[in-house]
């Protein structure tokens, strides 16, 4: 096996899911754990990799090894297979609040170590993963872990210091997204429009934004101006929404998940 999961939840499989619809590696190249038996067949069908239900087989099996399980489980999971890294393995964090070094202590012994932050857009090849790495890590391990992540997404490698900015901003922040959308709907159902159809015009509007924003690189704020139009229904929009705080709630918002993150 080339990589391995411990844990396969929704941020694992959308990672595989990625992995091989790229064709990074093939199904027999992937080993997964499961805490149970309907677990195990779960992956095995939804994903046709390996899988198992022995975490210690999953490093046993990889060079590459991504902890896909919560943060409170890090440790216990770490000192249950800690006695069989090599130097050849390449262990990947993907929870918040556990920092290189942390990892490497926890391991055992100087291995290389990876942080990952991602989020669940990667369910459709849409997500958004900050990356930072230990001084062990090559270029070309570098070079394969993106390899990894652009499969299901965006990556930027990061200073490690930014991955609690990186959790709050993109890792967490589809569920504000949602929300948002979930909102817009709302007031159009209350206008008179069938569900389906307001969730529709809700989420395509903000997919259609956000590719302005990345595809035009021009700054939001020029982007909002261009469809203010003046004494329009737009800026009124915008009046009511400044005037009800949206920019210091989401601000608010985004600095205490950050905070939380560095207390995990």
């Amino acid at each position: 096996m080339k990589i391995g999961f411990i844990g396969c939840g929704n941020m694992a499989a959308a990672m595989i899911g990625g992995i091989l619809r790229k064709g990074i590696f093939s199904k027999d190249e992937i080993i997964v754990s499961n805490l149970t038996k309907e677990g195990s067949a779960r992956s095995r069908d939804k994903l046709g990799v390996m899988t198992t239900m022995d975490n210690r087989e999953v490093v046993k099996s990889a060079r590459i090894v991504v902890l896909a399980v919560k943060p409170q489980f890090y440790e216990e999971v770490l000192g249950e297979v800690r006695d069989l890294f090599t130097p050849e393995h390449m262990v990947v964090g993907i929870a918040p609040g556990k920092t290189l070094a942390w990892l490497e202590e926890k391991c055992g012994q100087p291995l290389k170590v990876v942080r990952l932050m991602p989020n669940t857009p990667a369910q459709v090849g849409e997500g958004m993963t900050g990356a930072c790495i230990n001084d062990k890590v090559t270029d070309e391990d570098l070079k394969q872990v993106c390899e990894i992540t652009d499969s299901f997404g965006r990556t930027e490698v990061v200073p490690e210091r930014l991955m609690d900015a990186v959790g709050a901003v993109s890792g967490s922040s589809p569920a504000y997204v949602f929300m948002f959308i979930e909102a817009m709907a709302d007031a159009a159902v209350a206008q008179g429009m069938p569900r389906k159809q307001a969730y529709q015009f809700a989420a395509q509007a903000v997919l259609g934004s956000a590719r302005m924003v990345l595809e035009t690189g021009m700054h939001p704020g020029e982007l909002k101006d261009m469809v203010c139009s003046p004494a329009g229904t737009t800026i009124e929009g915008v009046r009511t929404l400044e005037k009800a705080g949206l920019r210091s709630a989401v601000f608010e918002a985004l600095q205490a998940c950050a905070e939380k993150g560095k207390r995990l």
